[in-house]
């Protein structure tokens, strides 16, 4: 594979050949306080608020009620539509609220509240079987069922991803294990610990959408998670894209064109030619859903930051508070100033610690205020940098001059 040694590392002088896109910046990755720690489990809270809207789409439907007794994995919102999914219970207990609770968006919206028991009981039921006895209708069916969305934040269901119009036919599937936002680290620690659970995921979408060419894009600063799927996906037909260190180099438009030269239309979608991306903690759901029949319930999460005393990656239940992940990074380094779900350069600027983790949840990020630099707005210069950088090919500066005339 093309931009590695013999040692299964990148060179400098392999360096120079990495794909990439035209634009984009570099801003400090900061991954070094959590790229070599390993998953950890992160305990039960003592109470889990799970949002009955965590994906792209119509909100699931409550189906249980205060006083009822649920198990792992069981259903406790039901899918509204094709384009949403069920949301399940994260741990077994008693359902003590169906009602609006603080949500990452900023509102408060309706959430399933569950005190767990202390049992961990999965749902009965729950079966394990051979992908190559499902069909690819079977396979859609079996993720959408657990809940399955984009695990790099869009929260896109997935089985609306796996169904593309039989006029718009796909011939490449894309893995995306870029993780260019600084601090993240979740993706990365996913590909080295669990990569067969990656990989068996691949091979569900193959079967699903009858592809031949895969690709899995990883960025160049990871790379003993390069040389970790190099070596697992030899001789299958999955090839692993080393890409140049640049934001937003993880973005589906730019993942495309550097890996493959397409382009895809303004307002259009992957499909639109030829293509479907998903992210490499989706395959490794799509796994656990297809083979094992379990619901989307936990997801891996980086906790970083300098506003947090230990940084960490951690397998986080679904509905698990913020500020219970804090406590367990060892608390606060402290007051923070800004807290972030996701990265600081996408994510969502929270207002408390007590909103929960959703399936989208990558990253929670703490700054204090000795961290943030604030600079006024000064006068444009007509440089010309934003332009040269946007991805989009956009004129930052006219859309910039339009904004401050209010037009």
């Amino acid at each position: 594979m093309g931009g590695l040694n013999d040692a299964g590392q990148l060179d400098a002088r392999n360096a120079m050949k990495l794909k990439t896109f035209a634009g984009g910046l570099h801003p400090p990755d900061n991954k070094q306080w959590s790229a070599h720690k390993a998953i950890e489990v992160c305990p039960l809270p003592a109470l889990l608020v799970i949002p009955l809207s965590q994906h792209i789409g119509l909100p699931a439907e409550p189906c249980v009620k205060p006083g009822e007794r649920v198990k792992k994995g069981q259903t406790v919102g039901r899918a509204k539509g094709f384009v949403s999914v069920p949301v399940h219970a994260s741990t077994s207990g008693e359902v003590v609220a169906v009602e609006p609770r603080p949500h990452p968006s900023g509102r408060d919206l309706p959430a399933v509240v569950i005190v767990p028991d202390g049992a961990d009981e999965w749902l009965d039921g729950i079966e394990t079987v051979r992908c190559d006895e499902l069909t690819p209708d079977q396979m859609r069916e079996r993720i959408r069922d657990a809940g399955v969305v984009g695990m790099g934040g869009a929260t896109f269901p997935t089985h609306v991803k796996l169904s593309p119009p039989v006029e718009k036919p796909i011939d490449t599937l894309i893995l995306n294990g870029v993780e260019c936002e600084p601090y993240l680290t979740a993706d990365h620690r996913l590909m080295l610990e669990e990569p067969q659970r990656i990989f068996a995921g691949i091979v569900v979408m193959r079967k699903i959408l009858g592809v031949s060419r895969i690709f899995v894009g990883i960025e160049a600063n990871k790379p003993d998670a390069i040389e970790v799927m190099t070596k697992l996906c030899a001789g299958t037909g999955v090839e692993i894209v080393p890409l140049a260190v640049k934001f937003p180099q993880g973005a589906e438009k730019q993942l495309i064109k550097a890996i493959v030269g397409r382009e895809v239309p303004s307002g259009g979608l992957p499909m639109d030619v030829g293509l479907v991306v998903q992210n490499v903690g989706t395959a490794a759901a799509i796994q656990d859903a297809v083979t094992f029949g379990r619901p989307l319930i936990e997801r891996i999460c980086t906790v970083a930051g300098p506003g947090v005393v230990e940084p960490k990656n951690l397998r986080v239940r679904i509905g698990t508070p913020l500020s219970h992940l804090v406590a367990h990074c060892g608390g606060l380094a402290g007051d923070p100033a800004k807290i972030i779900m996701g990265g600081p350069m996408m994510g969502m600027a929270q207002l408390s610690l007590e909103v929960p983790t959703t399936r989208g949840t990558s990253g929670l990020l703490l700054f204090r205020e000795e961290d943030l630099t604030l600079a006024p707005e000064g006068p444009c210069l007509r440089c010309g940098r934003c332009v040269r950088v946007c991805p989009a090919h956009l004129l930052p500066t006219t859309i910039a001059a339009y904004a401050r005339l209010e037009r």
